[in-house]
């Protein structure tokens, strides 16, 4: 990569990650909204739903509000940076086909990060509450590998791997709904809230520990690197 695409290439990568960053904070206050209202008809106290709510949308707005002069400021230079960025894709694209080694090499890279995250999916021995969100990344980097490769049969992996994501996600984010009540509802009226809070959390942890002990176990047999092709 030369030094002009290298820079177009940073400069990019920093304003794309500010801009995911200020649209995961709106996203993450619209899911904890969704999940608190869908126990809206189970609460069996209003008040400190209502609070937990209302807090919500005042953060989802603040959030938005950044987003949007985010957006603004980034916004023309970004999109000048995205087509200058796609015009060099296209013409390394167009390159590529002179160098009949690079097609082995990069084919030699890819079975050796395969490698690499399979062996790393087996770590640590045992998953919990203080690690399992963690090992969702290493999960997401590998479902992303294998979606490249464009392997017929890693599909049915590949759709594994997307259910282990989203259940630890899914955990993850009850986890975020009940730290955020804690903090903003009134203590005295958080008892009921609480509890309701913490046994949808506890059935969402099982699951997403079910889900990916699964997968753990059936990795080898399910993905076996030697088939991989470039």
């Amino acid at each position: 990569m030369d030094v002009g695409k290298k820079k177009l290439h940073k400069h990019l990568v920093r304003s794309l990650s500010t801009l995911r960053k200020r649209l995961g904070k709106v996203r993450d206050m619209d899911v904890l909204t969704g999940y608190g209202m869908s126990i809206a008809s189970k609460a069996s106290e209003s008040e400190p739903l209502v609070e937990l709510l209302e807090h919500l949308g005042t953060k989802r707005s603040e959030h938005a509000n950044r987003l949007r002069k985010t957006a603004k400021t980034l916004g023309p230079r970004l999109r000048k940076d995205l087509r200058q960025f796609a015009r060099k894709m296209d013409k390394a694209e167009d390159n590529s086909g002179r160098d009949k080694s690079s097609g082995i090499e990069s084919s030699g890279k890819q079975e050796a990060a395969l490698e690499e995250l399979r062996t790393s999916l087996g770590q640590p021995a045992r998953l919990n509450r203080s690690n399992l969100h963690s090992y969702r990344l290493k999960v997401k980097e590998l479902r992303y590998v294998l979606q490249l490769s464009e392997e017929k049969h890693f599909e049915k992996f590949v759709n594994q791997l997307g259910a282990v994501k989203d259940a630890i996600g899914e955990w993850h984010d009850w986890e975020e709904l009940g730290a955020v009540a804690a903090d903003v509802v009134d203590q005295g009226l958080q008892s009921k809230l609480a509890k309701q809070l913490k046994e949808i959390t506890d059935e969402r942890f099982r699951k997403a520990l079910s889900i990916t002990n699964s997968m753990r176990k059936n990795l080898r047999h399910l993905m076996p690197v030697n088939a991989v092709r470039a």
